[in-house]
This record gives structure tokens, C-alpha cells and sequence, in this order.
């Protein structure tokens, strides 16, 4: 007989949860019983809290035997989205996995209605008190607000007071760090003003959990979280200047920046463009996004960027993430701006303590929400009275981004020795402002799933408020949920490093510095979906834009930024300028033995010409025995020389640059081939390099093969995997830019030296043109100039030919531009054509044996293709205005 539960037991699943549930940590509330630790409910569930009750009674026995494979599911999928976090520990610089929880955290209806008030009013409050702020100043003129600590935050921006933002209202979105404390109830342990994150990891969360327990997730009647977001993007277009039809952008660090991804699939969700500081410019007090088709003014900007990075011309001079006159363009109310720079102030915990008098004041309420106990060591009392006491406390930073030597981690004094805690003690004795005190908390517990068990870990859940444009707060009904790492202990309240911060680099140490030691992304945490149940209707508002027409697909274009046009220009160049390098590194290596000393002249000017040796290496056409040797290893060696502008490894680290700042443009078989040839070339040639061999030449010639056939399979994937658009076109000119350049420059050197009079001059020629097996199916063994000049300057159907480089760029830059046909038209004619040229009059040779109307041709290539280059990057990515007079042409 099977000892396999009834499977009509409608219990099993929540009785097995509970069989397989690890034992919390004493004094944290335990999600999973809903109950102080120790201490069990009853009823059916056998001691699940009855939403857990419910979730695992829903699913049966089948949801609880295949938890594992949905784990390993959520975790496919995260890789498969590309969802990633950028780590800065340790020194390094990595994007990992972003770290997904199966189990959500689980809110009742009762519960969340709490919840939902308290955040609604914590925000009016947070709005009404930065008007008062940076306008009338009535909360620190009457003591609810010490003056030092609001002029002394770095985040307090002097140029914003007395403005009045585009409708009115300071805030957009607010976000609130919320811990469940040992006694069941909800405390704030922070707040997030100036450029609240996480709304995109929030998204992905529920795009995947919410698949993984389908009938729960319906049965449960969990709400949904798009009509917040619609009510949020209503709001602000209602007080856009450019209403209902304003242009709405996403101001994004950068790639770099820890939470990018985030960026990237929010303003898709929300159907935003996403932006640098370098695609905005002001003009007229206006906000313009720079595109291929001009510039198209922006209404509403949406911004990741801290507040003192936004203006280099009234915050930071340093800055450049921001749009130079970006706050004069809100003084003059052309454009909205969310949230308001400033608004970084309030999230100081120096503040936590002045709440309730700034609510009783502004909103003459009863806060809802309490928050964490703090005591500000600016004001003299308070330190005095618990300068004795510094072990019961965690010792946070009054001031966080901008104050480099004011700012530090967060600190449990418990966990310091005698001698630390007395360090701290005149530390705080010396600036006693940049401290402030709070109570330890301890947050609830979730489970998680871990190799056949269920374990606790502590959770804190942010939840957002977004502001609905007429005068109300609509609260995401969810958050993001983060999960410490590692079991509970006694911490205090997270102290996040602001979003925008490209720097805020943290050791990883566990070492008892409260929340943040164990939930912070960077320390290791992971984070999970977030369900709120309703007893009323599910919302089933979608973002979901109407259906397209006909006349609209017809007339649609891809709006593509100056930004990317221009990293699309040279993504295209980089890698024409690496595929030049590895020829011509090829040829010169393997023509040493063997070349003729003009040979070798020629292969030493060009190697010199494009970084492959620096100045001062001999020549291997010199008669000295040494010469030669000398030439090869200093060639060999600067392959791999990354500083060095035009090597080989120069070029891969920016093709790689340039490919991860247009990531969402590129397919993942195209990026990843970018990114092994970066790092296994470099890797490689330094192993090689380091081996003690005396001839090392073979494995060199091998790698640069292997980097060749790589990069052959770049260039067919810029070829054959992106759509033909503007963009795409850059691309293609930026290689014919590079291309033309090259060739042009390598056949006037050698025609200048006469190497097609000699037989491995006449190959090296071929070879650089990469040409050979073509010239040969053509003309067999001629060694002739006009077949020569034929192949390599006339022929229109030999892609690396003169002539076609040059028609394909025409082509290219017409259709690019057809929008500014004017422009267009000059640009084209100031090209060079070589399939007008005379290939009699180009294979005519002086008295002195010079083909001077070749030189000349080719010397007028190169000045053309420096000259077009210029010109694209004033017009098209700088969008500056035309000269009086051009000088290229």
C-alpha cells in the first residue's frame, strides 16, 4: 500500500509547507505563520497564516511537488529577459542575474487598506513640505524643522527655491521603505524622493512570478499594477505643457549606472523614450531630444539621475549625466520634470524624528504609519542624553550622496568592541550634524524556497505613490520586495545609496551594519513579487496601446537619438578600424621573413600610421639584424596595449563600449560575439605573451586569425540582424568611412613606393585590399597596373574597392538624410566618385615613374572622409549650426 497522502486531503499541500518550513529567527514576525516567532495560529492550516492557508490549498499537492522546476523556470527566464543588476564590490564592475524569489510576499485586503492610507498621506506630506521648503520656509522659521539640517544636506539645492514646477507639484512618485515589525504592524524605515528605484524590477517580478502560480494568482484575486501606472502617466500628461500630446522621456544614467536594466524595460512598459543627458539640449528655455531628424521637443522627463547631477550649469559643473539649462527651462514652465531636483533632501533620517510635528502642521494629521525611532545628533540634547548609550543604537549617516567625507555605512554599535564604540563616540563628538541614531529594527520574515525547504529571511517591501495630476495620490497596489541573504538578526534601518550615483561602490562585509548589511542588492539579497489580494474587482486596466492603422504604420518611423546614431557610427568604424587592424598585423608578421626592403618600408609607415608600433621603433627594412626582431615584438606587443588609441585591443574595448550602450538595438548572438572576442583575444594574448617562448610568432599569427574569423561573424551579424533603418545606415557609412580611409591611404603609399613593380609588393597590395583570390578568378597570374587599378579603385561590384566604398556611402547618406534633402545633396557631392575616374589617365605613370593623377585622386579621398565625419557629427549628433563657411569640402 503507498504511503502517499489522500490526494483529496484539500490540506496536503499547506501541511507539507508547514512540515518542510525551517524554525524563524526569535523576535521577528514569521510571514508563513503570521505570527510572532514561536507562536502558531490554529485552525486548518496546521499554523499557516491563512493567506498561506489559501496559496498552497489553490495549487494542491501539484504546485507543491513542482516548486523546484518553477525555481529553476523563474531563473531561465530572468536569464532569458537579460534582467541583470550591476554589482560594485570588491573593486570590481559586473552585471549578475537579477537575484528572483519563487514565493511572493503575500498582503491582505484589510491589511493593504492600512497600508495604502498611511503611504497616500506620507506622500501628501512629503509633497506640501518641499513646496514649503524651497518656498516659504514657514516649517523652519517656527523650529518643526532645523534650518542646519535642511541647508546643511548636499541635496538641498539652492537655485530651486522660488521655483514653482509645471503644475504645481514637487513630487510624482514616492516611495516608502515599510518593515513589518514583531508586533504585526507596518513601520516606515525610510523614504524615497528625488528619483525612486525599482519599478522596473517590480514589473519584471510580477511578469514572471505571476506565470509560475497561475491559479493562485487568480484565485486569490490578486490587483493589478497597470491602471497605477496609467493614472500616473494620465497625471502627468494633464500637467505637461505639451498635454495630452507632450513627448514624455526617461533620463537614465547610463549603462553603467547599477539598476539600467530597470531603465530600459520601464520606459518600454511605459512606452517612454529612454535618454542620456547627451541626447537633451536646451534651446530657448525649451527641452529638445536630439535625433537623426532634427531636434523634437520633450515636455515630461521621467529622471534617474540624482538631484545635483541634473544641471552642470547651476549643480555640479562636473556633471555629466545631466542637460546644461535644464532648470531654467522649469523656471520658465516648459517642461515638467519628475521628481523636482531638491527633492533628495527628505530623504535624510535625520528628519524621521520631525514628522509628526510637520504632519500635525501642514496636514493637521495623526501620522498613520509610524516610522523608526531616530534622534539626530545635531541638536545638542539629544546627543548629550544618549552619547552614553551609542551600543543600543545603529548609527546611520545624516547626509548620504555629495558628502564623500560625511558619508559611511551604516553601523550597529552593538556589534562594535569597547575601543570601536569610543572611536565612534569622538567621531560624532567632531561632527555630530552628520549623525543621527535609530532604534534597531526587526523585520518580518519570508519564506523562500531553498533545496526541498522552505527558510526565512527578513523582507523590507517599498511602496510606491504616484501622483495623479489632480491633486490625489494613487498607491501601486504591490512593491518590490527585497530578501536579505542570509537568516535575521537585530539590524536597523537600510540606508540605500541614492540611484544615480555611479560611484557608490560598497565592500559586501557582513559586518553588523544593520538592514543594508544584508538588503542590499549589492551585498547579495534578491528580491520578490509582491501580491496584494482584493475582495473587490481585479482591475483589469492594461498599458497596452490601441491598435495601429494602416495610415499610421505607413507613416511610422523609429525615433532614433543622436546618442545612439552617433555609437551606431562608430560601432560601424571600430569595427572596420579592428578588421583593418588584424589585416594588416597578419600581413606584416608574416611578410618578415621573407619581403623586400620596400616592403618593409611600406609595412612600417602603415603599422606606425594605425598604432600597431609606436614612434621610435625601427624600421625592419633596415640592414641591421636586430631591426626586424625588434619590429615583430614591438608589434606583437602593442596588439594588446588597450590605452593605446588604434591598437587592436584599443579598438575591441571600444566596439564593445559602444555595443553595450546599444544593447537593446543589438541581438543577443551579436552582442555576445562582441563581447568573447573583447575579453578571449585580451586574455589570450597576455597568456601567450607571458609564457617564457622564444617563438611565440605562431600563436600570435593564430589568435589574430581566430580574431579575424570572429570578427567576420560580427560583421554578419551587422549585416544580415538589424533592421535597415537610420540607424543601421550610420553603421554601414561609418564602415565605408574607415574603409575608404584606409585603402585609399595604403595604395598611395604603395604606389608612392613603387611596390607594384615588385611581385610581393603587387601581393601586399591585393592583401590589404583582402582581394587576392578575387584579382586572381579575374586575372590569373597578371602583374599589371591597369587590372590592378581596375579591381581595387574602378570596380563597382568588388565591396572593397574605391569605387563601390564610395557609391555605397552616397547611397547610405541620401536615403539617411532624405528628410534635409539640401544637406543631403552637399554632403554627397562633396564625395569622391571613382567610377568617374580615367583608369587610363590613373595608370599613367611620369617620367619620374609617379602615378601623380592617382596620388592626387587618393590624397582627395582621405580629406574627404575626415571631412564627412565632421560634418555628420556637427548635423546629426551635435546639432549645432552651420558654419558660415564650409570648410571640408
Amino acid at each position: 500500500m503507498s504511503s502517499r497522502l489522500p490526494i483529496e486531503d484539500p490540506h496536503l499541500a499547506a501541511r507539507l509547507a508547514l512540515a518542510a518550513a525551517g524554525r524563524g529567527t526569535a523576535g521577528h514576525h514569521d510571514e508563513l505563520r503570521g505570527a510572532l516567532t514561536g507562536v502558531l495560529p490554529g485552525g486548518a492550516g496546521a499554523g499557516l497564516a491563512p493567506l498561506w492557508q489559501r496559496f498552497f490549498t489553490v495549487g494542491g499537492e501539484a504546485l507543491w511537488t513542482d516548486l523546484g522546476a518553477r525555481l529553476e523556470r523563474v531563473q531561465r527566464r530572468v536569464r532569458e529577459d537579460g534582467a541583470t543588476y550591476n554589482i560594485y564590490a570588491g573593486g570590481g564592475d559586473a552585471a549578475q542575474q537579477w537575484p528572483l524569489e519563487l514565493l511572493p510576499l503575500l498582503i491582505g485586503t484589510r491589511e493593504w487598506a492600512h497600508i495604502e492610507r498611511g503611504v497616500r498621506q506620507r506622500a501628501r506630506l512629503l509633497d506640501a513640505t518641499l513646496a514649503d521648503v524651497y518656498g516659504p520656509q514657514r516649517l523652519m522659521r517656527d523650529g518643526l524643522l532645523p534650518p542646519s539640517l535642511i541647508y546643511g544636506h548636499p541635496q538641498y539645492l539652492r537655485p530651486m527655491h522660488g521655483l514653482r514646477p509645471a503644475g504645481g507639484s514637487w513630487l510624482q512618485l514616492v516611495a516608502l521603505d515599510l518593515a513589518r515589525g514583531p508586533d504585526g504592524h507596518w513601520w516606515v524605515v525610510g523614504h524615497r524622493t528625488q528619483a525612486p528605484s525599482g519599478l522596473g524590477y517590480l514589473l519584471e517580478n510580477r511578469l514572471i512570478i505571476a506565470q509560475q502560480f497561475p491559479e493562485a494568482f487568480r484565485e486569490l484575486r490578486v490587483q493589478r499594477v497597470a491602471g497605477a501606472f496609467r493614472a500616473w502617466m494620465d497625471g502627468l500628461l494633464r500637467h505637461a505643457p505639451g498635454g495630452a500630446q507632450a513627448r514624455v522621456a526617461l533620463l537614465t544614467p547610463g549603462p553603467h549606472n547599477e539598476t539600467y536594466f530597470e531603465h530600459v524595460f520601464l520606459a518600454r512598459y511605459l512606452g517612454v523614450t529612454l535618454v542620456e543627458g547627451s541626447d537633451l539640449t536646451v534651446r530657448g528655455q525649451r527641452l529638445y531630444l536630439k535625433t537623426l531628424h532634427g531636434l523634437e521637443r520633450v515636455h515630461v522627463l521621467l529622471r534617474r539621475v540624482d538631484d545635483e547631477w541634473l544641471d552642470p550649469l547651476e549643480l555640479r559643473s562636473d556633471s555629466g549625466l545631466g542637460v546644461p539649462g535644464l532648470l531654467q527651462a522649469m523656471r520658465a514652465g516648459e517642461v515638467l520634470v519628475a521628481n523636482a531636483p531638491g527633492a533628495g533632501v527628505l530623504e535624510s533620517p535625520g528628519l524621521h524624528a520631525f514628522w509628526p510635528g510637520v504632519a500635525e502642521e501642514l496636514l493637521g494629521e495623526e501620522l498613520l504609519l509610524p516610522a523608526t525611532t531616530s534622534w539626530w545628533c545635531g541638536e545638542d540634547s539629544v546627543w548629550a542624553a544618549h552619547r552614553d548609550r551609542l551600543a543600543s543604537f545603529v548609527i546611520v549617516p545624516t547626509f548620504r550622496a555629495g558628502a564623500v567625507t560625511r558619508d559611511f555605512e551604516p553601523v550597529l554599535a552593538a556589534a562594535l568592541s569597547p575601543a570601536d564604540r569610543a572611536a565612534w563616540v569622538a567621531r560624532i563628538d567632531a561632527d555630530p550634524a552628520a549623525h543621527t541614531l535609530l532604534a534597531p529594527v526587526r523585520p518580518s520574515e519570508q519564506p523562500i524556497w531553498r533545496d526541498g525547504r522552505i527558510e526565512p529571511r527578513p523582507v523590507v517591501l517599498r511602496v510606491y505613490a504616484m501622483a495623479d495630476g489632480q491633486g490625489g495620490w494613487q498607491v501601486l497596489p504591490g512593491g518590490l520586495t527585497r530578501v536579505a541573504a542570509q537568516p535575521g538578526g537585530a539590524p536597523g534601518a537600510e540606508a540605500e545609496r541614492p540611484d544615480g550615483q555611479q560611484n557608490g561602490r560598497r565592500d559586501g562585509r557582513r559586518d553588523g551594519r544593520g538592514v543594508d548589511a544584508y538588503l542590499s542588492m549589492q551585498r547579495g539579497s534578491a528580491s520578490t513579487d509582491t501580491w496584494v489580494l482584493t475582495d473587490g474587482e481585479v482591475d483589469e486596466t492594461s498599458l497596452l496601446p490601441r491598435p495601429l492603422s494602416a495610415e499610421e504604420l505607413a507613416g511610422s518611423r523609429r525615433v532614433i537619438t543622436s546618442r545612439a546614431a552617433e555609437n551606431l557610427f562608430w560601432l560601424g568604424r571600430y569595427t572596420e578600424r579592428a578588421e583593418n587592424t588584424v589585416r594588416l598585423a597578419r600581413l606584416a608578421l608574416e611578410a618578415l621573413p621573407t619581403a623586400s626592403a620596400p616592403v618593409l618600408a611600406v609595412l612600417h609607415g602603415l603599422a606606425l600610421r594605425h598604432g600597431l608600433i609606436a614612434a621610435g621603433v625601427p624600421s625592419p627594412a633596415h640592414p641591421s639584424a636586430q631591426a626586424a626582431r625588434l619590429f615583430e615584438r614591438a608589434l606583437v606587443r602593442a596588439l594588446g596595449d588597450a590605452q593605446e588609441s588604434y591598437s587592436l585591443a584599443f579598438n575591441l574595448r571600444s566596439l564593445r563600449q559602444c555595443a553595450q550602450a546599444l544593447r537593446e538595438r543589438l541581438s543577443p548572438e551579436h552582442w555576445t560575439l562582441i563581447e568573447q572576442l573583447e575579453a578571449n583575444f585580451s586574455t589570450r594574448l597576455g597568456e601567450t605573451l607571458a609564457e617564457e617562448r622564444h617563438e611565440p610568432l605562431s600563436d600570435v599569427l593564430q589568435l589574430l586569425g581566430r580574431a579575424a574569423t570572429h570578427l567576420a561573424a560580427i560583421t554578419g551579424a551587422q549585416t544580415d540582424r538589424m533592421t535597415r533603418d537610420d540607424g543601421w545606415r550610420l553603421l554601414s557609412v561609418g564602415r565605408q568611412v574607415e574603409r575608404l580611409e584606409m585603402l585609399a591611404h595604403a595604395l598611395a603609399a604603395g604606389f608612392e613606393a613603387r611596390l607594384h613593380t615588385l611581385d610581393d609588393g603587387f601581393a601586399l597590395l591585393l592583401g590589404l585590399f583582402d582581394s587576392t583570390i578575387t584579382y586572381r578568378a579575374q586575372f590569373q597570374a597578371r602583374r599589371e597596373v591597369l587590372p590592378l587599378l581596375h579591381l581595387l579603385v574602378m570596380d563597382t561590384d568588388n565591396p572593397r574597392s574605391l569605387a563601390w566604398v564610395a557609391r555605397t556611402m552616397r547611397e547610405r547618406l541620401l536615403k539617411l538624410a532624405r528628410h534635409d534633402p539640401a544637406w543631403a545633396a552637399a554632403v554627397a557631392q562633396a564625395l569622391p566618385r571613382p567610377h568617374e575616374w580615367s583608369l587610363a589617365e590613373l595608370g599613367r605613370a611620369g617620367a619620374d615613374g609617379r602615378h601623380g593623377a592617382l596620388l592626387v585622386a587618393l590624397q582627395g579621398c582621405g580629406q574627404a572622409t575626415r571631412g564627412l565625419s565632421d560634418e555628420l557629427s556637427r548635423h546629426l549628433f551635435s546639432h549645432v549650426g552651420a558654419p558660415e563657411r564650409s570648410v571640408w569640402q
